[in-house]
C-alpha cells in the first residue's frame, strides 16, 4: 500500500533499541527516527520544560534526543523534520495494555500526536519472562496490522494502540481483535527496607483483567487492538 509521508518513528526504550530497528526495518527508509538517547519506559507523558533538549544528528533520517518521547514528537512538529503524516511509536518491549497505557512513554507518544491532529500508532509486544523476542515475525506481524489500520479514519484526538502477544515458536499467526481498553488496576506492592520502598513488578503476568478487554485478548494469544481516545 501508498504509505502517507513522511513519517516519525520513535519510542521510550530508546534510539538503539532492537524494537525501533524492527519497526524501521518494516518500512525500510521511509521513516525519520527521532527517538531519546537512553531508555525512559514508564515516563508517562513527561517533558522537558527546564533543561535544555540536545539532538544527536546521526544522519538526515535518524536524531537522537535528550528527552523524553513526547519531547521527540513535540520537536518532529516544530522543526526537526518536515511535519509527520504518521507517527508510529515502538515495537515497545513489553505490552502496553489497560492501566499501561496511562504510564508508557510509548503510548504517550501517539497520544502527543493526536493532540495535534496527527494520525499516530503505538505498537507493543508482550512476552513472558525469559522469552527471546523473534523480532523478524514482530516486524511482519506489526506491518501487517498497521496497514490495515490507515485506511480507517480517526476522529480528532483518536489514536491506535496495537498489542502483539507472546507466541511459541511455530505457532500460526494470532488473529487480530478489535477491543477496549481494560479497566482494572495494577496490583502493587512494594518492598522497604532501611532507606525506602522498591515497587515489585512480578505481578504484571497474574493481574487482574476485563473480559474481551486488551489484556485478557492479548494475555490469550491474541493481536489486541484498541483505538483510544485524548
Amino acid at each position: 500500500m501508498i504509505l502517507p509521508t513522511p513519517i516519525l518513528l520513535t519510542n521510550d526504550d530508546g534510539i538503539d533499541a532492537p524494537g525501533i530497528r524492527a519497526l524501521h526495518d518494516a518500512f525500510g527508509n521511509t521513516p525519520t527516527l527521532i527517538a531519546p538517547s537512553t531508555v525512559r519506559s514508564g515516563c508517562s507523558h513527561a517533558i522537558t520544560m527546564e533543561s535544555r533538549l540536545e539532538a544527536e544528528v546521526r544522519s538526515p533520517a535518524e536524531i537522537s534526543v535528550s528527552g523524553t518521547p513526547a519531547d521527540c514528537v513535540r520537536l518532529a512538529l516544530h522543526g526537526l523534520m518536515e511535519p509527520p503524516a504518521l507517527v508510529l511509536s515502538g515495537i515497545n518491549e513489553g505490552g502496553n495494555l489497560g492501566h499501561d497505557i496511562y504510564l508508557s512513554g510509548t503510548v504517550a507518544a501517539a497520544r502527543e500526536a493526536a493532540f495535534y491532529g496527527v494520525p499516530s500508532i503505538a505498537v507493543s509486544r508482550y512476552f513472558k519472562a525469559d522469552e527471546t523476542i523473534d523480532w523478524p515475525r514482530t516486524t511482519r506481524l506489526a506491518r501487517e496490522v498497521i496497514e490495515t489500520l490507515l485506511p480507517r479514519e480517526t476522529k480528532p484526538g483518536e489514536f491506535w494502540n496495537i498489542n502483539l502477544p507472546h507466541l511459541e515458536a511455530g505457532a500460526p499467526d494470532p488473529e487480530v481483535v478489535f477491543c477496549e481498553r481494560c479497566t482494572r488496576a495494577l496490583p502493587l506492592e512494594y518492598h522497604a527496607d532501611a532507606e525506602g520502598y522498591y515497587y515489585r513488578r512480578g505481578f504484571y503476568h497474574t493481574r487482574d483483567r476485563d473480559p474481551g478487554a486488551d489484556v485478557e485478548v492479548c494475555f490469550s494469544g491474541k493481536i489486541a487492538v484498541t483505538l483510544l481516545r485524548i
